[in-house]
């Protein structure tokens, strides 16, 4: 059996249950196939997505961070405390928080190679410590009042697509997921680190006998995940205008949840940006089932993605057993 359409399995029948989704909604419910709903899939699901390229990272090179949403929620009350309370423009704060997001994924990084620890534990030391940190800056929501947040970068950054009688207007933080996953997906396909977070990925030992350079890939993998969590925090930042450390609880798991959807197989090696997509994508669609059908509570997104999860472990599992007969 050939290896490639085996590989390409997991992200194909995403691709599938994403198309079914979409056509089902369309034919069940008046306005769901509209530029304006499309538009608030991704506006809702920005942050997500760009949570979400850090976590392939991570899955792809074998690891696992827990620490997304706390890292989410600390660079909200960063970026807003340092607005409002210290005074410093946004770009600034912006800078501070992306700048502390690598620093910190680095760090972990470098514990769970330097010391062989299990990356599990280090990323959860990590939620429970920046998600204090964010308490201690400040320990409730704190709204951002700064005009160049509030008009700037959210009304005049944004540009107008001609799309539909209005047209559609596209807010930064919609650009700044799709850079977010072009830039990923160029690194991922044609560089060097890119090609060895998937090698230590596959077989770290055998990384490791081809002279890759196999610690500093860790914690580049640990850094990048840092900084787009950082980021899916700015994103989260400019869509609610405000900061909240108490705020994306059990948001990693989410970011996991669309990474797996996508195909990136959770011991490593296998996966792309593209399938991570459309995972977010898929959790979104979900999600907006549940608010259209208008009766249904919130925590039936839960147990969809639930069971949408343990199906695409099983394709995962079928995908391994061909690959070992292979």
């Amino acid at each position: 059996m050939s290896l490639a359409p085996t590989r390409h399995l997991p992200i194909l029948a995403t691709a599938v249950v994403l198309a079914l989704a979409l056509t089902i909604g369309a034919l069940r419910y008046e306005h769901f196939a509209s530029w304006n709903v499309f538009r608030n899939l991704l506006v809702d699901n920005a942050f997500l997505g760009v949570a979400a390229v850090g976590a392939t990272f991570v899955i792809l090179s074998g690891g696992i961070d827990l620490s997304v949403g706390s890292v989410v929620a600390f660079t909200s009350i960063l970026i807003a405390s340092l607005v409002e309370h210290r005074g410093q423009h946004a770009l600034v704060a912006i800078a501070v928080a992306l700048a502390f997001g690598v620093g910190f994924g680095a760090a972990q990084g470098a514990l769970i190679h330097a010391f062989r620890l299990p990356a599990f534990l280090v990323t959860l030391a990590g939620m429970f410590l920046v998600r204090g940190l964010g308490f201690v800056i400040h320990p409730q929501s704190l709204g951002i009042r700064d005009p160049f947040i509030a008009e700037t970068l959210n009304e005049s950054a944004s540009f107008t697509l001609a799309l539909g009688p209005r047209g559609i207007a596209i807010p930064l933080t919609v650009d700044i997921f799709l850079l977010a996953v072009a830039t990923a997906a160029v690194v991922l396909n044609f560089t060097r680190f890119g090609r060895a977070v998937y090698a230590v990925g596959d077989d770290e030992h055998s990384a490791l006998l081809m002279g890759l350079p196999v610690a500093r890939t860790r914690v580049g993998v640990y850094a990048v995940a840092g900084l787009c969590s950082a980021l899916a925090g700015v994103v989260f930042t400019l869509y609610q205008q405000s900061g909240d450390p108490a705020s994306c609880k059990g948001f990693e798991l989410d970011a996991i949840a669309a990474v797996v959807m996508g195909g990136t197989l959770l011991r490593g090696g296998v996966g792309s940006v593209l399938g991570s997509t459309l995972g977010v994508l898929l959790f979104g669609v979900i999600q907006m089932f549940i608010t259209f059908e208008g009766t249904l509570s919130s925590w039936w997104t839960r147990i969809v993605v639930g069971a949408f999860v343990l199906v695409f472990l099983m394709i995962q599992r079928a995908l391994l057993a061909s690959t070992q007969r292979a």
